[in-house]
Parts: C-alpha cells; sequence; structure tokens
C-alpha cells in the first residue's frame, strides 16, 4: 500500500489516512527505575497495555503502514517483546542501538522510515486518541496541501522537569523554541509530524555536534522550514511512578 494516501475502513466507517509512524523507545528509563519500577519503560503498562503496545495499536488505528522502533540494548525483554509483535503480525520493524539522545535516536532511525512523511512519538508519551485522530487527518491535510513542512504536538498541561516552550502566534505557526516559558501558552509534547524536508536538517545537525532534540527543532525555523502547532488538551510523559496512575485515570476519562 502506497503511504500518505488514504483509504476506506469499513470497521471504523471512515477514511483513514495512509502513513508511517516511529516511535523513540532507546531511553533507559532512569527517573522510573530509581523509584523501584524494574519493568523497562516501553514495557510499563497504562490502560491494561504497555506503552509500545498502546502507541503501535493507536498507529494502527490510525493506517500505519509501518511503525518502525529504536530501543537500546541494555535489557533485552524490549527486543524481544518487539519481535513478538512482528510474529503476531503486527507492522513493527525496529532496530536495536544505543544513542547519545532522542535528536540521533531519529537520526538512526531514517533508514527504516524512508523518505515519506511520518509521525514520530517518545515511547513514554500517553495522549488522547480522539485528540490523536484530529492530529493526523490536520498533519495529513497540511503536508499533502504543501501548507507546512512539520506539525508539533503541543500542550498547555505542563509536567516535565525541563519542559520545551512552544511560542505561537494566532494562526499556531511556530516562531520559537524557548527553554523559559514567558508569554508562551504551550509546551511540546513529544509528538511530531515531519516530512522529508526535516532529514537534511537533522544531517547538518549531527555532523556539527548538536545533542538535544530541541536545537533541531530550533534548526528547523533557522532554516525557514514551515512549523505549524496542533494543541492537545493533556499529554502526559510517565517519566515518575506517579506518572502510571495519572496516565491510567487520563485513559479512562478521554478514551473510555
Amino acid at each position: 500500500m502506497r503511504p500518505n494516501v488514504k483509504t476506506w475502513d469499513d470497521s471504523q466507517n471512515e477514511i483513514r489516512v495512509v502513513m508511517k509512524f516511529a516511535i523513540i523507545a532507546a531511553g533507559d528509563g532512569s527517573r522510573i527505575a530509581a523509584e523501584g519500577l524494574a519493568c523497562p519503560k516501553p514495557l510499563v503498562t497504562v490502560g491494561g497495555e504497555c506503552l509500545v503496545d498502546r502507541l503501535v495499536r493507536i498507529f494502527c488505528d490510525h493506517g500505519a503502514e509501518d511503525v518502525s522502533v529504536i530501543c537500546n540494548d541494555k535489557v533485552d525483554e524490549v527486543a524481544q517483546h518487539l519481535q513478538k509483535m512482528r510474529q503476531r503480525g503486527l507492522p513493527v520493524q525496529f532496530m536495536v542501538e544505543n544513542t547519545p539522545s532522542s535528536m540521533h535516536s531519529l537520526y538512526r532511525l531514517h533508514g527504516l522510515i524512508g523518505d515519506g512523511k511520518f509521525c514520530l512519538t517518545t515511547v513514554d508519551t500517553v495522549f488522547s486518541e480522539k485528540e490523536f485522530t484530529c492530529y493526523v487527518d490536520m498533519f495529513a491535510n497540511l503536508s499533502e496541501g504543501g501548507n507546512c513542512d512539520a506539525l508539533m504536538g503541543v500542550t498547555d498541561f505542563i509536567d516535565d522537569e525541563k519542559p520545551l516552550y512552544v511560542d505561537v502566534d494566532e494562526h499556531m505557526n511556530i516562531k520559537g523554541f524557548r527553554d523559559e516559558g514567558a508569554n508562551c501558552k504551550y509546551v511540546s509534547a513529544g509528538i511530531y509530524g515531519l516530512t522529508p524536508a526535516v532529514w537534511p536538517v537533522l544531517e547538518e545537525c549531527v555532523l556539527h555536534g548538536e545533542q538535544r532534540m530541541r536545537n533541531f527543532q530550533r534548526a528547523l525555523l533557522r532554516k525557514g522550514l514551515r512549523l505549524k502547532a496542533f494543541a492537545f488538551s493533556k499529554v502526559i510523559d510517565v517519566d515518575h511512578v506517579a506518572d502510571v496512575a495519572l496516565a491510567n485515570r487520563f485513559i479512562l476519562c478521554h478514551d473510555a
């Protein structure tokens, strides 16, 4: 099936966009492990599903041609789990590699993702499925119309220790990415809709020794790419044990 086309889904009785998706699951989960949760973060259960399983299911519900995942080699359980998903016929492809940052994980994923547009999330991101449907549809429409090079998920719910503030205009065009939140309503939600235009900028960032995902996003603006924001009501990052209960309540309220 060709990427970035629309197909009729009889079970959902609606049109779904077919595109590629990707998950960064290469972090070591040190904060949640230090609090006594021995399970690798991608396999932490929220809403009755492992984090990585929940994302793959949601992506498949939204027309995933394939889901590319990067994990590290510090624990074998994650790669084994992904292999079992493949054996069950899910469209999962994965690589096992240690990387210094999420930006480098994305760089390594290029070989699996290829050159179509795609949606990327971190594995610990919990969001409303209903809002995600609107997000995917908007990204498909904007990118197909040539009206943006990236659609970044943002939220005004701030629970990150070091959030990336996103400065937008009245039309949700992104003007800047800030470390401080003065006059910024939104923060990055860890959800990225990206087109092939981002790859040369990412490669340049890696070659110049950049180490952070937020600096890559800033580079996209400096290079003149058109970035827009989509506001999610709440996105939870599962970084701590307490976040698991928060995510469970959120899923029950928003996707029941």
